[in-house]
């Protein structure tokens, strides 16, 4: 069993499975915070600047989330904390140790589900779960026990005997998150965890990890470019933009930080360029628009009072020969976090990416 366990106890006549569990789940990491950051970066041999420059720290026991389209540095932040990939600049401790001076330190304290998921599709969902178990020092009788265990979290025990290369993508997923908790690390680092995954698969992962955090009380790190998924997982989150950190905070301190309501002004996809920088010039020359940002052949306008201040904007277009086709009123999202902190939406940074 690896130094980062507590020693295992017997379990009682009144104890759970999910009670034994926890018995054998680690100490915390190191004090309030498992996870420093300072100033990392990362530049590739091409010149590509992934990561450039970013700090946080992630408490002991927290949902943290780095939320940004493909191609912004999520992974790579990952993969340079949980020691996959090496950092060109800046500093960064895991459970109170350096990524690159102590990396076998690290890897005894983490788990890590990589965005491609990497299972023996011959063996069966418990003989692949033991074998992981055997690999990080547990007992054949330990890994056995801890793999029914966890294939119990993930819901996975009537597929226990089945070979996991007839899994279905969501319970490949599912399997891939058992496989990075049975050592029972206190942190556990996931990259997409929910990538291509339907809505079903998908809510059931996120159930998982709410168990995962809540009775394993484990410090979680994802990153992740659904939006749902970080406002419903994560008590904060850091935004991501071409490497850097644009905005930290949890859902709440992030959607208040940029006040009022949007309204969204939606117009035909073939809209000349000119009548949408236009109607902008008009809405930003009023003093009750705080903000416009256009993305996507529509307006984002941000206003105190949506409903109050809508008649009046359209009177105005309708003046300006610029009527929208429809127009919608929302309370903030995290996206128009995003956008105010990039002045782009999602899919304009994809485009970007690709």
């Amino acid at each position: 069993m690896t130094a980062t366990l507590l020693e295992h106890r017997r379990k009682t006549p009144d104890q759970s499975p999910l009670d034994e569990l926890l018995s054998a789940a680690p100490a915390t990491a190191g004090g309030p915070d498992a996870i420093v950051v300072d100033g990392l970066a990362k530049r590739y041999p091409d010149g590509t600047e992934a990561v450039r420059g970013i700090s946080f720290s992630v408490g002991t026991g927290e949902v943290y989330g780095i939320l940004g389209p493909n191609g912004a540095g999520k992974s790579t932040t990952i993969g340079i904390l949980g020691t996959l990939v090496l950092a060109t600049a800046g500093r960064a401790t895991v459970a109170g140790f350096d990524v690159a001076t102590g990396a076998r330190d690290v890897r005894r304290h983490v788990g890590f589900a990589m965005q491609e998921i990497g299972i023996d599709g011959v063996a069966t969902g418990i003989e692949f779960l033991v074998l992981q178990g055997r690999l990080h020092g547990l007992s054949r009788r330990d890994a056995t026990r801890r793999a029914h265990l966890l294939l119990g979290l993930v819901d996975l025990e009537d597929a226990a005997n089945q070979r996991t290369g007839e899994y279905s993508g969501g319970m490949k997923r599912r399997i891939d998150l058992a496989s990075a908790l049975i050592h029972l690390p206190p942190i556990l680092f996931l990259d997409e965890p929910t990538e291509g995954l339907d809505p079903r698969a998908r809510a059931a992962i996120w159930e998982t990890l709410e168990r995962l955090n809540a009775e394993l009380r484990m410090t979680i790190v994802l990153s992740t470019h659904y939006m749902e998924e970080a406002d419903r997982l994560c008590g904060r989150i850091g935004i991501i933009d071409r490497g850097l950190i644009v905005a930290e905070g949890s859902p709440a301190e992030l959607k208040a930080s940029i006040g009022g309501q949007t309204l969204s002004l939606h117009y035909a996809p073939d809209s000349p360029a000119e009548l949408l920088s236009r109607v902008r010039a008009a809405l930003l020359a009023r003093d009750d628009v705080l903000a416009v940002v256009a993305t996507d052949g529509h307006l984002s306008v941000e206003v105190d009072d949506a409903a109050g201040v809508a008649p009046e904007l359209l009177r105005v277009l309708q003046h300006e020969w610029a009527a929208p086709e429809a127009l919608s009123i929302k309370q903030p999202t995290l996206e128009d976090v995003y956008l105010r902190s990039t002045g782009r939406g999602f899919g304009e940074e994809e485009e970007l990416a690709a």
